[in-house]
């Protein structure tokens, strides 16, 4: 059966270089949303609580419940279906309309656009949020942001710092005069957090990069993360076929010699998107992905009973054009997974 195995030092070193930049391990919450990224949410949460990691952040309540036995501190990004939580979980506030929709003394996290314009209550509404949080009781544990371009050479980045740093001194004004409990403050995700010089958030909210990668310009003085995730396959069947025989759907591979081929157990339905014929993809050993990806299987010029895919995704995101965050998430939740040590 195809696998995803998880390689616990290389997260275990991701980790340790985080916890230096972030200044300790209590100010890391990793991000677990969409299936940690497609390593499998409960493996990496255990991983993470092994580590000794209190914080994490999920897309929804769902979710949350899932990890809820790991984690004291969990932050839950973009639920819609509002109910009551526990008092572990902490619900970012998306909007103004949000507000109303919160259960009583739920503990919030109100966001604050700072430039990126997709979520987040306006700069102007702070004081008129907090005050209709205060009225529905709610309880005000954080005030966050997101970069949208601190992976790029762009003055942006340190426009939202500013920004940022602006709204925490207004918010700090207001908790003082309503005598309410400082919230904890975080704008960094994976990017923002290597390109800060000294960071002095509460805490940073790190996904890509404690699995192993980073989209950050070349320009910058990227560590040496890790990658967390191979895939790899089990061996279907093989045969030796003649040289001019064609392999697969169309027909598009044809033997160059006599050779043999063996069909894998993974496919496009498992998240191993189709490759277009121009590329020529290799295996880490250098086997190659002979003809079209099946939904279900795919052929390789290999015998070997077990073929590791990938380990590095990066080449994959060149092929695909795009990033390495997609081909991990589309992994298939349904992919067993093994922990190595």
């Amino acid at each position: 059966m195809s696998k995803i195995v998880i390689n616990k030092k290389h997260y275990f070193h991701n980790l340790d270089l985080i916890s230096k930049q972030t200044g300790g391990k209590e100010k890391i919450a990793v991000v677990l949303k969409d299936n940690a990224y497609g390593h499998g949410l409960k493996e990496i949460a255990s991983l993470a609580q092994e580590y000794g990691i209190s914080k994490a952040v999920v897309r929804t309540s769902k979710e949350a419940q899932e990890v809820k036995n790991y984690f004291s501190y969990i932050l839950i990004l973009a639920e819609s279906t509002f109910d009551t939580y526990s008092h572990t979980f902490h619900i970012v506030i998306n909007s103004l309309e949000d507000i109303q929709k919160v259960p009583i003394h739920s503990n919030v996290h109100l966001k604050i656009d700072t430039g990126m314009h997709r979520n987040g209550i306006c700069i102007k509404d702070i004081e008129v949020a907090i005050y209709r949080l205060l009225d529905k009781k709610l309880h005000l544990t954080g005030v966050l942001s997101h970069h949208k371009k601190a992976d790029t050479l762009s003055t942006d980045f340190f426009y939202q710092q500013e920004v940022f740093k602006n709204v925490k001194k207004e918010i700090k004004n207001l908790c003082e005069k309503l005598s309410i409990s400082l919230p904890n403050f975080h704008l960094c995700n994976s990017s923002a957090l290597f390109r800060s010089k000294s960071f002095d958030d509460d805490f940073a909210r790190v996904g890509l990069a404690s699995y192993g990668y980073l989209e950050n310009d070349a320009v910058f003085d990227n560590p040496n993360l890790k990658p967390v995730l191979s895939l790899w396959a089990n061996k279907l069947s093989t045969r030796f076929i003649k040289k001019n025989y064609s392999v697969g759907y169309g027909g598009e591979y044809l033997a160059q010699k006599d050779m043999y081929v063996s069909t894998y157990d993974i496919g496009y339905g498992d998240g191993f998107l189709r490759i277009g014929k121009k590329y020529n993809y290799h295996t880490p050993k250098m086997y190659k992905i002979l003809g079209r990806i099946s939904m279900d299987s795919l052929s390789i010029n290999s015998q070997d009973d077990e073929v590791c895919i990938f380990e590095d995704v990066k080449q994959l995101a060149n092929i695909h054009k795009t990033i390495s965050y997609e081909i991990l998430s589309n992994l298939s939740s349904l992919l067993s997974k093994e922990i190595k040590s």
